[in-house]
């Protein structure tokens, strides 16, 4: 109900907000600031460069020619608002909330979570297949957000995103696949890299949770409105949503014509009435939670969107390019480590120009390579904050750092940049 959650909101009154508030280094501060911690973390993040890329990363539907076709960026923006909705009527932080939201797919790869398993099997599984996931979205998000991205401070000097915990906390534990009911922040404060496994780990704070919650809501209705602009979902399929809708909702039920006429997918009837039942049934007491026929109808739905769309023979198409695309730029990459060592790197790439410019900057950025280079930089470590030095994140000369760097790299492409650079390399 209303403001039901006001006294568990992230808020100097609350025993969780001194540590919510740090950051691992004191920011630095204006003089005409006006803004509130996490107001400054949603700036700082609306500023990266990892987000802006997010307009060319895939959602469901590969590097899409049509502009009305959701990509991530527009998926982080449907998360933020649910978020924001839910957040402000339970009485929770609205800005910490939509900061969250707004910075939880910044470690996305190319390719959507195709290009995520693509980049994942490039780190061999030693321990086996039921070893931990190498590279998943949440945790590089987190990584990104940390290591990867800056913005210059005041002095024009590239310092990290330097993020709070509580956003930072919200980034990685932000994993909406796993369905669950009653969902509850954890009381203990952790070290964020200890988490091995998306999901399994619930966030922080209730605002944290509330961002778990609405990545699943934004994404629902709006993939099967995209599926049908594709023609992806033929008479059967429409016939399958209705008898979803009347399995578990039942026809009579108010706003479920959302899906009741068949072609005609409402997006915004579906959001509204999900926001609007988990607002209703969620305490306190019982966690974030849904009414038992909303989160019937929420599984079955899933279901539906794994077999009619995200199987789909056309997507499985893509994936084969997709993968193709991520495992040539890899072993391309690969091949030059021993030029890395004695700075050499775009010479052997130069009949790639922008796999050649691109690759070079970034091994200058966050890699010891620029000892090798006469490239002038200005990021600052963050553990020597007063001394304008870069932060050196990856070591050329160890083979495993090396192919976490070209991972790391690839994983921050967009869909059409990745295709552009593979026709360099292709192209004869």
């Amino acid at each position: 109900m209303q403001n039901s959650f006001l006294n568990e909101k992230c808020c100097p009154d609350s025993p969780k907000w001194e540590k919510a508030v740090k950051r691992e280094i004191p920011i630095y501060s204006r003089n005409n600031d006006i803004r509130s911690d996490f107001e400054r973390d949603y700036t700082r993040i609306l500023h990266c460069d990892a987000y802006r890329r997010l307009k060319h990363k895939t959602q469901v539907f590969f590097a899409p020619h049509n502009d009305h076709i959701c990509t991530r960026m527009e998926h982080v923006t449907h998360v933020a608002s649910v978020a924001s909705t839910v957040a402000k009527y339970l009485g929770l932080n609205e800005q910490l909330a939509s900061a969250i939201a707004t910075g939880h797919d910044i470690g996305h790869a190319p390719f959507g979570h195709h290009g995520e398993n693509c980049l994942n099997n490039l780190l061999e599984q030693k321990e086996g297949t039921n070893a931990p996931k190498k590279f998943w979205h949440e945790r590089n998000s987190l990584f990104f957000a940390d290591y990867i991205e800056s913005l210059p401070d005041p002095n024009n000097y590239h310092q990290p995103l330097n993020l709070t915990y509580a956003v930072r906390d919200g980034l990685i534990c932000h994993c909406g696949e796993i369905d669950q009911q009653g969902i509850k922040p954890r009381e203990e404060d952790i070290d964020l890299y200890s988490i091995k496994r998306p999901g399994v780990v619930q966030p922080y704070t209730w605002e944290g949770c509330v961002v778990k919650i609405a990545d699943k809501i934004a994404y629902l209705g709006r993939d099967i409105e995209d599926a049908r602009a594709y023609h992806i979902l033929d008479m059967t399929s429409y016939r399958e949503l209705r008898e979803i809708v009347g399995s578990t909702l039942g026809f009579e039920r108010k706003g479920a014509h959302a899906l009741r006429s068949g072609k005609a997918v409402n997006t915004t009837v579906l959001i509204n009435d999900l926001i609007v039942d988990l607002c209703e049934q969620s305490s306190p007491e019982k966690g974030l939670c849904f009414s038992d026929e909303y989160f019937k109808f929420i599984l079955e739905l899933k279901k539906f969107n794994f077999s009619r769309i995200y199987n789909h023979w056309r997507l499985q198409e893509f994936q084969i390019y997709a993968e193709n695309i991520i495992q040539t730029i890899f072993r391309t990459l690969m091949r030059t480590q021993v030029y890395a060592k004695n700075g050499r790197v775009s010479q052997v790439l130069r009949i790639y120009p922008k796999l050649a410019s691109t690759f070079e900057d970034w091994l200058i950025q966050h890699s010891n390579y620029r000892h090798f280079s006469s490239h002038k930089h200005d990021f600052v470590d963050k553990k020597a904050i007063n001394h304008y030095n870069t932060i050196e994140v990856f070591d050329i000369n160890d083979n495993d750092s090396f192919t976490k760097c070209i991972i790391e790299y690839i994983s921050g492409m967009t869909d059409q940049f990745a295709i552009q650079v593979y026709e360099e390399i292709i192209t004869f």
